[in-house]
């Protein structure tokens, strides 16, 4: 399950970064981009973890908020969904 739940957050991720590709952007750049994306999922993983320890929600996103601080814009590292 694990393993699924892993491949299916990376395959939009790199479906940008072939889009980010196509849109003209250098190798370089793309591998940037590349780097980024596996960056905040790692951040959001490491979140999900916290949450799983017990630890309180205010707490796991000050967390992910400090992981992802020059990785993406606005609060919640690229992705917000509802509580």
């Amino acid at each position: 399950m694990k393993r699924l739940l892993s491949t299916l957050a990376f395959a939009p991720l790199m479906a940008l970064a072939a889009l980010a590709h196509a849109q003209g952007h250098s190798d370089k750049e793309t591998q940037a981009d590349i780097e980024r994306h596996r960056a905040m999922a790692a951040a959001h993983e490491a979140a999900a973890k916290c949450l799983e320890s017990g630890k309180g929600h205010d707490q796991c996103m000050k967390e992910l908020q400090a992981a992802c601080k020059t990785l993406a814009i606005g609060k919640y590292c690229g992705m917000k969904h509802v509580h």
